[in-house]
């Protein structure tokens, strides 16, 4: 792991997220293979996301956050925590209330598919970006840690990629551009991730805090559409994903971090 030291955290917010954005480029690809997603491997996919994704909220954000702060770590710990989970909840509550394409149901439904796989990619990338920029600066985050942190988040993006280029498909509108638009939506992540890095490493002090935020936003993620969607196809496979998911993180951090 030697060879992250050579790159600065922006840099290596960078490369993170530039594969967790080619991830969702490529379950956006198979739109030109496949007509519809296999529900039991979407399901395993997503469930096992789900499960890496909850591991990196404690391993890689969490735990680092409380060996920073000393002093009313409590308060600034919770107070991150609940605003990320708060704007993943806003998210939900904006795009719920939509009128988009209100003649067409089918529409509409992509539409908001489409906003919502978008409004997620930016606490997640930003989340990635954090754990990267605190790594670079030297704190307590573990490279295996950030490394696991991006792997989850892009095996999250590869079903999300498809989730809005097979409806996007399904509505008449071509392949080409339904990956396009499937691939751009993992986009952002990009940018978030960037500036996350950047942020962390300019303010000082801002840490812990963002490393709580992007904790309780990742949190949300999870409980408001990894686990429903993936429990969704079955609760025993979904159960065993989620399981796989949280055991490979926790063993990576405990036996590399």
């Amino acid at each position: 792991m030697d060879w992250i030291n050579n790159f600065t955290g922006w840099q290596l917010a960078l490369m993170g997220t530039g594969f967790t954005w080619l991830m969702t480029a490529l379950g956006a690809s198979l739109v030109f293979i496949y007509k519809k997603v296999n529900a039991n491997t979407f399901s395993f996919m997503m469930s096992s996301a789900a499960g890496i994704m909850l591991a990196s909220t404690f391993f890689s954000l969490l735990m680092p956050a409380m060996e920073m702060v000393q002093e009313y770590s409590y308060l600034i710990l919770t107070a991150g925590f609940i605003l990320g989970g708060a704007l993943i909840i806003v998210t939900d509550i904006v795009i719920n209330k939509l009128h988009m394409f209100s003649g067409n149901a089918n529409k509409r439904s992509c539409a908001v598919m489409c906003i919502a796989v978008t409004m997620h990619n930016i606490p997640e990338g930003m989340a990635v970006g954090v754990a990267f920029g605190a790594l670079a600066s030297g704190q307590t985050v573990e490279a295996v840690a950030a490394l696991m942190l991006a792997v989850g988040i892009g095996i999250q993006n590869f079903p999300e990629g498809m989730c809005v280029a097979f409806p996007l498909r399904a509505n008449g509108i071509s392949r080409g551009k339904s990956f396009l638009i499937g691939q751009l939506s993992g986009a952002v992540e990009i940018v978030a991730g960037v500036i996350g890095a950047l942020a962390v490493t300019a303010v000082e002090g801002i840490l812990p805090w963002a490393l709580s935020f992007s904790a309780g936003a990742m949190l949300a993620v999870v409980c408001s559409e990894l686990i429903p969607e993936s429990f969704a196809q079955g609760k025993v496979k979904a159960t065993i994903g989620v399981i796989f998911g949280f055991s490979l993180m926790m063993i990576l951090d405990l036996a590399f971090g």
